[in-house]
């Protein structure tokens, strides 16, 4: 078995992020920056107003002041501002030359083209003025290579005065769950078979993400089907195989895949749950055949899965983040793989939820969290500190 760091490195090496694509600014959400995006121009490119009343030199003095014109976004005054002169303003517009500050319109009296102090002036020269390049200015580099692209970087990028972005492409994920106690959801169910829950959890899990999911239909336990499977999938990016990891007789697996012409690159992972995760590759396709417990199919899907996702498409940050909380209850010694607790964080005490069995997806559905106990870890008491993972969704 190997520590399940050497497992994600040793996954990321299997294949190199994908190709780089143009692709409008609504195209790019959710996906990774595959280069350091700039700003083409300057924001503001002239001093703003930022509020509606009265441009001035306030330098020269509390006024009055006679109005010479009007400035509104969009359509802005042609001119210079002198001394004892006012411009009447609107959010947004360009400041005049020759102006210093903005007076609000609720602190003068107007009377015909004069207007006069009534309230509060400036309190210093230069207020309410939105500046030129007080956002950012043509050439700042002002979202790295590899970050996430959410609604607040879209529109950041449009106000730099990009159309389109770079990034990687969609990726194309089949997901197959093996298992001939498998029926589809929904549909009757005998004692000896189960409702297939993995494949359209592993969906749900990458609706979010800038992927191209099949899910195939729940595949027997027969060898020379499976076989067939990899064979048509080996052009996907990624294969997600659920059940059929392990040793059993009925585990296949491993032979499938070596029948297929792919090729093992490791094989059990020092975790608990989620022992018996394989990886290799066949055609363009990383393998990643997780366990068939639905517990230890979702763990092993966030910590390897979700993390080879987010590589292949370019992103800087792979891994969930490892955050620490105050511990909720008392713990055990925990034995030579790393564990990984379903919990619940409340209010900065993350404690272990319901029986730590890999089958039960009651506890895992009203966990937020997973504590982490590293190998070989000693015993833990209620208000130590102990780390812990988000879990997505």
């Amino acid at each position: 078995m190997i520590r399940i760091e050497e497992a994600q490195a040793r996954i990321f090496a299997l294949k190199a992020p994908v190709a780089v694509e143009t692709v409008s600014l609504l195209d790019a959400t959710g996906r990774w920056a595959a280069e350091d995006i700039l700003a083409l121009r300057t924001q503001p490119a002239r001093d703003l107003s930022a509020m509606d009343g009265y441009a001035v030199r306030f330098a020269d003095g509390t006024g009055p002041w006679r109005v010479i014109g009007e400035s509104a976004a969009g359509s802005q005054f042609v001119g210079t501002i002198g001394k004892g002169e006012a411009l009447r303003i609107f959010t947004g517009a360009v400041v005049p030359d020759g102006a210093d500050s903005i007076i609000i319109q609720e602190d003068v009296q107007r009377d015909g083209d004069v207007i006069s102090l009534t309230g509060d002036a400036p309190a210093k020269i230069g207020q309410h003025v939105r500046r030129q390049g007080a956002d950012f200015r043509q050439g700042m580099t002002l979202i790295t290579k590899g970050a996430e692209l959410h609604a607040r970087h879209i529109a950041l990028a449009a106000m730099a005065g990009h159309g389109v972005l770079a990034v990687r492409r969609r990726l194309k994920v089949a997901i197959v769950s093996t298992g001939d106690e498998l029926v589809a959801p929904g549909q009757p169910c005998a004692d000896d078979q189960i409702p297939s829950s993995n494949d359209v959890m592993l969906a749900a899990m990458l609706r979010s993400m800038p992927v191209d999911v099949t899910v195939v239909p729940a595949v027997t336990d027969d060898l020379d089907t499976l076989k067939a499977q990899f064979a048509r999938l080996s052009d996907q990016d990624i294969i997600v195989t659920t059940g059929g990891a392990s040793v059993g007789d009925h585990d296949l697996i491993v032979p499938a895949l070596q029948a297929a012409g792919g090729e093992i690159d490791f094989w059990k992972i020092a975790m608990r749950p989620g022992k018996p995760v394989i990886a290799g590759t066949i055609g363009q396709a990383v393998v990643l055949g997780l366990p068939g417990n639905p517990v230890s199919a979702f763990v092993t899907a966030m910590l390897l899965l979700l993390p080879l996702i987010r590589h292949l498409g370019g992103a800087s940050e792979l891994l969930p983040k490892r955050l620490t909380a105050i511990l909720g209850a008392d713990l055990p010694d925990n034995g030579p793989r790393t564990d990984h607790l379903r919990a619940r964080l409340d209010g900065g005490v993350v404690a272990p939820v319901g029986a730590n069995d890999s089958a039960m997806l009651a506890a895992l559905s009203i966990s937020n969290a997973l504590i982490i106990r590293d190998i070989n870890n000693g015993a833990l008491t209620r208000g130590d500190e102990v780390p812990y993972y988000v879990l997505p969704g």
